[in-house]
């Protein structure tokens, strides 16, 4: 039974999907098998972050609504050893998706492999709930700002109502500059402002941006700082999410 990963943010542009993207890519470098399913109904990036736009035909949403088969929707990405993606519905319409729907697809994926990401919806509204119903744990992406921070905690205080208790953050696009010269808070400051554990750190960097609008994980580049950063954090999830016999 493999591990089901939600990546949440309490508001929009902190990097959520290139995380979800990279991440799993990461996993997969790892020897994991891996899935990624954008659940960002209507707003969906995660194809176009792997540069698979052009090869959906079924969505998570096909399959919830019986249209199709799971095996149907599910997208090999022949960069890695064994990294499927799953995409998310073009249009927002998710009356008849139910949390129920999003826990039976996602023990369904769990048992197909070892790691399930989810590209949940920013923000703390029904999207969330929904796709936030499979979820073994959460990593809660901001930037440090005070506005996203914030944001970040109420997020957060949401997961804890929903149930959900393995929750971790990771700060992404940190200007060192701006960090040490006390113009954005540090690290220091946004861990005690959020109660998760920091599991990670993501610098600003223009190649992040080129990665995901050329629909190419930034990880794929070997030997750079990027690629490890993103081993240490998968490496910090297996420790606290994956079960003992796919360490």
């Amino acid at each position: 039974m493999g591990t089901v990963i939600l990546v949440a943010s309490g508001k929009g542009g902190t990097g959520k999907s290139m995380f979800s993207v990279n991440i799993g890519a990461t996993f997969a470098l790892r020897e994991k098998s891996v899935v990624i399913v954008d659940m960002d109904m209507g707003l969906r990036n995660t194809d176009l972050y792997l540069g698979l736009e052009n090869n959906v035909v079924y969505d998570a949403h096909d399959v919830m609504t019986g249209v199709c088969r799971i095996k149907q929707a599910l997208i090999r990405d022949e960069r890695f050893r064994d990294l499927c993606f799953m995409g998310a519905s073009p249009t927002r319409e998710m009356g008849e998706i139910t949390p129920l729907h999003v826990k039976v697809l996602c023990e369904k994926l769990a048992d197909m492999f070892d790691v399930v990401i989810v590209d949940a919806p920013a923000g703390i509204d029904d999207g969330l709930v929904v796709a936030s119903a499979g979820a073994d744990a959460v990593v809660i992406l901001t930037t440090p700002e005070y506005a996203s921070i914030r944001n970040a905690d109420t997020l957060d205080k949401e997961l804890v109502k929903l149930g959900i208790f393995k929750r971790y953050v990771v700060v992404n696009k940190i200007i060192p500059e701006l960090m040490q010269a006390g113009y954005v808070p540090g690290l220091d400051k946004i861990s005690g402002l959020l109660m998760p554990e920091i599991i990670g750190t993501i610098l600003y960097d223009d190649n992040i941006n080129i990665s995901i609008n050329l629909g190419i994980p930034i990880v794929l580049k070997p030997s750079t700082y990027i690629r490890r950063n993103f081993e240490m954090i998968a490496a910090r999830l297996e420790e606290r999410c994956l079960p003992e016999e796919l360490l």
